[in-house]
């Protein structure tokens, strides 16, 4: 299993792992609860440079030559710029104008989702790119991990806490209350 930089031929898998992660927070997006629609508007901005969603911010994980998970992360820094080329799209697709609440800000890098394929899950992949995030983020680039969890979700939450992510606060994101987890880097 290797876990390399995204690139744009990936688009097409790394879309159909990001929708297993959040497919319905894309239909909240779009204002439409059509995997096809969602689909489309997805891979048309993981394509695109620019974006929070982008091929550019993702990693992909690889085994035997077939993508099993993707990740997508950015700089919470950025958000409001990598988010107009979303707004924008969603605008001239569905006619909506969108005005979500801020998932991340400044100070993080902001894990946006983890979809992993459904046959694999279960099997550790998604510890394994924790572990991964929290390495080159963390470790290396001494950054703060963000990512937020759904309260509905007791055993995702209990895998960043044994990881050493801890709860900062709640965010409300397409009307739904989250969890705001952190992982800092420790060195003095």
């Amino acid at each position: 299993m290797i876990i390399r930089k995204a690139q744009i031929e990936d688009s097409k898998a790394i879309t159909t792992h990001m929708l297993l992660a959040m497919k319905h927070i894309v239909y909240k997006f779009i204002g439409v609860n059509s995997i096809v629609k969602a689909s489309i508007f997805l891979e048309y901005l993981i394509r695109q440079k620019g974006n929070q969603y982008s091929y550019e911010n993702c990693w992909v994980i690889e085994s035997k030559g077939k993508i099993i998970a993707t990740v997508n992360i950015y700089d919470g820094a950025k958000l409001h710029e990598l988010r107009t080329p979303v707004k924008k799209l969603i605008k001239s697709m569905f006619d909506i104008d969108f005005h979500p609440e801020d998932e991340t800000s400044e100070g993080e890098f902001y894990i946006d989702c983890i979809g992993v394929d459904p046959n694999l899950q279960g099997k550790g992949i998604g510890t394994k790119v924790l572990n991964f995030l929290i390495e080159t983020f963390v470790n290396q680039k001494e950054k703060t991990l963000g990512l937020l969890v759904d309260k509905d979700n007791p055993k995702a939450k209990k895998l960043y806490l044994k990881l050493g992510f801890e709860t900062i606060g709640e965010k409300t994101i397409a009307g739904k209350a989250m969890e705001h987890l952190q992982l800092r880097n420790k060195t003095p």
